[in-house]
């Protein structure tokens, strides 16, 4: 199958899925599922890619596996909290935004979570396209994605620990790696788009995979990631949010300020 057929098959699947979620969000009022099918769906269109594409067998195993494991733990951590928790703030605040819009408008929204959705995996299509042999680059993009891997998680474990205590209400998390970066979960999330630039070096599609990384950092903190996360917890928790995003840093872990006024 041709890159571009992959593309198209993928987009038409994902369209399909994304405007089944849409009639269950509108039956259970909770839009949060929508991020359970992108991550999982993200993962599935790469690993078909990783299948289908022309290059080395070993790096489009490995990029079967990672995209398939980075996935998989994203999709369960995602599912837990969205099925056992209440709707998250980001979609409340688009519920109020929106008005008596919301339907048609979170059909246009789940559409575009499907055309994001194979975007994204279009940097591990540019990796699995690598012919050259496997080298010591491709072990430090097997470094990086561990690191990715394994930092998003201890995030999110860290948080969830936060959340489950009774004691935390109205209270903002510094425990961990919380307390270095206010959002160290896209942090990491982020770090992983990096491994496919190495295992896409010297490619013709390498753009696609820089591309990637740079389309990813400008969601996270510029559109659905960091704004709309901290604009929700300073409602919640107003001054003492205000006074934890003077004293860590937004998005690289660094040493914490303290004392600041």
């Amino acid at each position: 199958m041709s890159p571009l057929n992959a593309v198209l098959v993928a987009w038409l699947v994902m369209a399909f899925l994304m405007a089944l979620l849409w009639l269950v969000q509108k039956r259970t009022h909770n839009a949060g599922i929508v991020d359970v099918a992108w991550s999982f769906g993200t993962s599935l269109c790469a690993v078909g890619f990783a299948l289908t594409a022309s290059g080395d067998p070993t790096r489009r195993a490995l990029v079967a596996f990672m995209a398939g494991g980075w996935g998989l733990r994203l999709g369960v951590h995602l599912a837990n909290r969205v099925f056992s928790e209440e709707e998250d703030g980001r979609y409340r605040m688009l519920r109020e935004k929106w008005g008596s819009r919301i339907q048609p408008m979170m059909f246009g929204f789940y559409q575009l979570q499907a055309f994001w959705a194979v975007m994204f995996a279009l940097p591990m299509m540019a990796a699995s396209s690598n012919r050259a042999a496997f080298s010591a680059l491709d072990g430090v993009a097997v470094a990086l994605w561990l690191v990715s891997i394994f930092g998003e998680g201890i995030a999110d474990w860290q948080l969830a620990r936060f959340r489950a205590d009774p004691t935390s209400h109205g209270r903002v998390c510094r425990e961990g790696l919380w307390g270095w970066s206010r959002h160290p979960n896209y942090f990491f999330e982020w770090i992983q788009w990096w491994a496919y630039i190495l295992l896409a070096a010297n490619t013709p599609l390498a753009w696609l995979a820089w591309g990637g990384a740079i389309v990813m950092l400008f969601f996270l903190t510029k559109v659905t990631g960091i704004p709309m996360t901290e604009a929700r917890a300073l409602l919640s928790r107003g001054d003492a949010y205000r006074k934890y995003q003077q004293e860590v840093s937004v998005f690289v872990p660094a040493p914490p300020r303290r004392g600041v006024s």
